[in-house]
């Protein structure tokens, strides 16, 4: 079905369990449990403009994809632009190195893998302590917070320069005034700052550490297992493949991902992710903020009462895992210049995908 500029196209695929070994099965939303006058209510609503500039919702439901619907233009064959939600691509990215040997675990320092650096400034001994799960839980102890216009370490400030890697091994030493938990004084033991050129970095590590280009080795060991063609990864200045945000993926590809982790990091009966490795993502490492843990780059966060595993980007993208629900959900936007993209996702979400699960 063609679309017409801005307008919906709603795919539901006939009730099947034919498909290949890399694509999702079809389903309806009556067949899974979902209301279809709820989800026709939502797209109504969407397409009245009560969330600005929702693109695409998808949603499956017991690993069958259930619903599908653009709302702009571009259709289902789009590279949506995924902002932060690359974040938690480089996590899994992190355990599939692991899980081949290329790194020894989440406490490996990653100075081990960044041996070729210049000397970095501000030489701390704590700097080269800095490990693998530091970087995924957005607790390291460089001076780096993208929500502190201030800080040295705002990603803004990484843009600016050609090696981004060096602008994070560069930051100084986090400090801790009374007003600022120290990590032994906050849940779980770390101190969250939010910081994309941590994430940058670990992307790095991850290259240097498998011995190919982060492509590459995303294309191996994650996309082509989940049929995942074309990304369109950014670029630093030097070439290094943008693991902290702006990889382009259809709407589909993120649903794929989502569902991965809801299977525990199986594919067609085999294992992409070692399912500890899963398991240990979406467990709290770190309080983000109230009523918000952080995983390894991954929001935990709850809806309507149901637990939630959230890639969340900019914009208000989101690929929400709800466990209990067995449900996959898939939001895409271009609210980037709205006030408040997240919340309106998240009402979305709440107010109308959970309102439709009917069992």
């Amino acid at each position: 079905m063609k679309a017409l500029a801005f307008a919906a196209v709603l795919i539901l695929a006939p009730l099947s369990t034919a498909h290949a070994a890399s694509d999702l099965p079809v389903s309806t939303p009556a067949a899974e449990g979902l209301s279809a006058a709820r989800l026709e209510a939502m797209s109504a609503a969407i397409k009245a403009g009560q969330f600005q500039q929702i693109t695409s919702v998808l949603i499956a439901r017991h690993g069958k994809l259930a619903f599908e619907a653009y709302y702009d233009k571009d259709g289902p064959e789009a590279r949506r632009n995924t902002r932060s939600t690359t974040k938690t691509v480089t996590a899994m990215l992190a355990g599939a190195a692991i899980a081949r040997g290329a790194l020894p675990g989440v406490q490996a320092p990653i100075k081990a893998w960044l041996k070729d650096r210049p000397p970095a400034a501000n030489s701390d001994p704590r700097k080269d302590k800095v490990t693998v799960e530091d970087l995924l839980t957005m607790s390291s102890i460089a001076e780096c917070d993208d929500d502190n216009q201030f800080s040295r370490g705002n990603e803004e400030r990484m843009y600016l320069i050609e090696d981004w890697v060096g602008f994070y091994l560069d930051l100084p030493v986090r400090g801790f005034p009374e007003w600022s938990p120290r990590p032994e004084a906050s849940p779980y033991g770390r101190s969250f700052s939010y910081c994309t050129a941590g994430v940058v970095t670990l992307g790095q590590v991850v290259q240097n550490a498998v011995g190919e280009p982060l492509p590459a080795f995303a294309d191996k060991v994650l996309f082509k297992p989940l049929g995942i063609e074309a990304p369109r990864w950014q670029m630093s200045p030097l070439g290094l493949a943008m693991g902290g945000g702006g990889l382009g993926l259809r709407s589909r590809d993120l649903l794929k991902l989502g569902q991965l982790y809801a299977n525990g990091g199986q594919w067609d009966g085999k294992a992409v992710l070692p399912a500890d490795f899963v398991k240990t993502s979406v467990t709290p490492h770190a309080n983000a903020r109230q009523d918000t843990d952080y995983g390894y780059l991954i929001w935990l966060q709850s809806f309507s009462g149901h637990k939630a595993w959230v890639m969340s980007g900019s914009g208000g993208q989101k690929v929400a895992i709800i466990p209990d629900l067995d449900l996959v959900a898939v939001i895409t936007t271009t609210n980037f210049g709205v006030r408040q993209p997240h919340a309106i996702s998240e009402k979305l979400l709440a107010e109308h995908i959970l309102a439709a699960v009917e069992k």
